[in-house]
């Protein structure tokens, strides 16, 4: 379990199970949820996941490809769907986690260009 709470306006009402927050909206995980706010109004939506995901592999022509790694990778392979950019999500997780330590160090909210700008290779060499 990890709660980061560290920012003076939440698009959401309150903070009860796993969320995503940002600067245009924010997602709560379960019972899945959408907010965000139009100048003064809070804009507070859910949505049927369950119903979603029987359309995309059933009805969508590519969704099948997508439910498991083997069955992803094959049908990039063979050309049918493009490949998920594993590395660059990977890279941004990271970027993710050092702009939390980087934050707590400035004792402030940071930009993903001071994340970057600022960061440090720890790779020893080979």
């Amino acid at each position: 379990l990890l709660d980061i709470i560290e920012a003076w306006a939440v698009n959401m009402g309150s903070f009860e199970g796993s969320s995503i927050l940002g600067s245009k909206g924010g997602i709560r995980m379960n019972p899945f949820s959408f907010h965000k706010s139009f100048g003064d109004i809070d804009i507070n939506g859910t949505a049927e996941l369950g119903s979603a995901r029987y359309r995309w592999h059933n009805v969508g022509e590519n969704g099948s490809f997508y439910s498991e790694s083997q069955r992803h990778w094959v049908a990039a392979l063979q050309g049918k769907v493009p490949l998920i950019p594993t590395a660059e999500i990977a890279l941004n997780t990271m970027l993710i986690s050092e702009g939390i330590y980087l934050s707590s160090s400035k004792g402030r909210e940071v930009t993903v260009d001071e994340v970057r700008s600022e960061s440090v290779s720890t790779a020893g060499s080979l």
